[in-house]
C-alpha cells in the first residue's frame, strides 16, 4: 500500500497506538502515574528497555500521540513536546549550548527568542552573532568562523521575512553545528526544514497545529539522537505538554492541510488588498512578487503561510484607531487560528524589546500583524475596508 498523504496523516498518524476501549479518539490520559505489579517490568520501563510510561512529567500516552503524528508530518526520525512554544526554544538552546559555544542567527527573530539571544545566552558565556536576516552572504561568513548552532526562523515573525534554508544548512554542515529551523509561520503543510537540511525543527503547536487558540504546547523534531538529548534535558527541567492540551492539538491538526490552504489563499489576497489602501505604508508577504525573497520562498515553500503585516501611516496613533474598527478579527496576542488576530508588534510578538530594540530590527511601531483566518475572504476585505473608510471619515472631521 502506498505511503498516506497529508492530510490522510494529520488525520491518522499516530493515533492507533493510543486507542483503547474501541475508542475511534485518543483519550486525555489524566493519571499522573502509572502502576507496575511486576517489579521488574516497572524498571525495565523506567530505564527506557521497554515501551511504556511511569510518571506524567516524563511521558504521557495522549502526549505521546501529539508528538507521533508531529514526528510523521515532519517526516523527523524523533519528536518530544513542551508545555509551550517559548519552553521548546529555550530547553533545545539550553542542551546544545554551553559556555564558551558560540551561536550564529538573524536580527529578525521573534521577540521572546531575541531576548533568549540578547539578554540570556550572554549571562551563560554564550557568544551570539546576529546577522541581517536575508544577509546571506554575512551569514555565511559568520558560520564560516565556527559555530556550535545554526539558529533560523523562516517566515520571520512579524515581518515574514525569509531565509535559504537549504544554503545556510549547508554552510552549517560545513563546520559542523546543529541547524535549528523554526517552522512555526510556514507548518508543515508549507515547508519542511528537515527536507532542506536543517537537524532540528522547532514549533508553537499553539498557533497553526492548534489552530483554535484553545491550547499552549510545543514540539521539537529531528534527529534522534539529538531529540533525545532535549527530551531528557526537558524531562528534569519540567517544561511537560499537558494531556489535555496535547488531546486538543490533536484534534486541531487533522485540520491542519484545510486550514493552512485556505489561510495561505486568504493572506495573499489580503496582501494584495492591502496595497490599495492610501494610509497603508508598506505590506510584508512572501507570497507578493515585489517582497525582497519571493524567490527564495517559492523555491522553498509550497505555500507562503497565513501570516502578514503592515505598516501604515500615522504610526501607533493609526493602530490605534483602526483596530478596533475590524468586526472580524480578534485583538489579541496570538497567531494561527481559524479566526482572524490583529495586533501591534509592540503589543504582541515583541512585547518583551523596547522602541529602540524594535526599530533596529526594522519593526515600526506603526506595524500591524495580521494572521488571516479561515473566513469568507470578501468579507475580511470588507471588514478591512470599512475601516479604512472610517479611520477616514474620522480624520476628516
Amino acid at each position: 500500500m502506498k505511503e498516506a498523504r497529508f492530510s490522510t496523516k494529520s488525520i491518522w498518524a499516530g493515533e492507533k497506538e493510543q486507542l483503547a476501549f474501541g475508542a475511534t479518539q485518543v483519550p486525555v490520559v489524566h493519571s499522573v502515574s502509572f502502576g507496575y505489579d511486576d517489579m521488574d517490568e516497572w524498571y525495565e520501563v523506567a530505564v527506557g528497555n521497554k515501551a511504556g510510561h511511569i510518571y506524567g512529567r516524563n511521558t504521557n500516552p495522549t502526549v505521546q500521540a501529539f508528538e507521533e503524528k508531529i514526528r510523521i508530518l515532519e517526516g523527523a526520525e524523533a519528536a518530544t513536546s513542551f508545555s509551550t512554544g517559548m519552553a521548546a526554544i529555550s530547553n533545545t538552546l539550553s542542551t546544545l549550548l554551553f559556555p564558551g559555544d558560540r551561536i550564529v542567527s538573524i536580527k529578525d527573530t521573534y521577540g521572546g527568542t531575541n531576548k533568549i539571544f540578547t539578554e540570556f545566552l550572554p549571562k551563560q558565556q554564550v557568544e551570539v552573532v546576529l546577522c541581517e536576516t536575508g544577509d546571506h552572504e554575512a551569514l555565511e561568513t559568520e558560520v564560516a568562523k565556527g559555530c556550535k548552532v545554526l539558529y533560523l526562523e523562516s517566515p520571520t515573525n512579524p515581518t515574514v521575512k525569509i531565509t535559504d534554508i537549504k544554503r545556510m544548512a549547508a554552510a552549517g554542515k560545513a563546520v559542523g553545528a546543529t541547524v535549528v529551523v523554526d517552522n512555526t509561520f510556514a507548518t508543515p503543510v508549507n515547508q519542511n526544514p528537515l527536507d532542506l537540511g536543517a537537524d532540528l525543527v522547532i514549533h508553537s503547536a499553539t498557533k497553526f497545529l492548534g489552530g483554535h487558540a484553545d491550547a499552549l504546547g510545543g514540539a521539537v523534531c529531528g534527529r534522534k539522537q539529538l531529540v533525545e538529548d532535549i527530551y531528557h534535558y526537558r524531562e528534569i527541567n519540567g517544561a511537560t505538554l499537558d494531556p489535555m492540551a496535547a488531546y486538543l492539538l490533536l484534534r486541531g491538526m487533522k485540520t491542519l492541510k484545510l486550514r493552512v490552504e485556505q489561510q495561505n489563499k486568504n493572506a495573499l489576497e489580503i496582501a494584495e488588498y492591502l496595497k490599495s489602501f492610501d494610509m497603508v505604508e508598506s505590506v510584508f508577504y512572501p507570497g507578493l512578487e515585489e517582497h525582497p525573497h519571493h524567490d527564495i520562498a517559492k523555491q522553498q515553500m509550497k505555500g507562503f503561510g497565513g501570516m502578514l503585516s503592515f505598516a501604515v501611516k500615522g504610526g501607533v496613533a493609526t493602530v490605534r484607531d483602526l483596530l478596533p474598527k475590524l468586526q472580524y478579527a480578534n485583538r489579541a496576542a496570538n497567531l494561527g487560528s481559524v479566526e482572524t488576530v490583529v495586533g501591534p508588534s509592540r503589543t504582541t510578538s515583541h512585547v518583551e524589546c523596547t522602541p529602540e530594540e524594535r526599530a533596529a530590527m526594522g519593526i515600526p511601531e506603526g506595524l500591524v500583524r495580521y494572521s488571516a483566518g479561515i473566513e469568507d475572504i470578501e468579507d475580511l476585505k470588507t471588514d478591512l475596508f470599512q475601516a479604512f473608510q472610517s479611520l477616514k471619515a474620522y480624520a476628516n472631521k
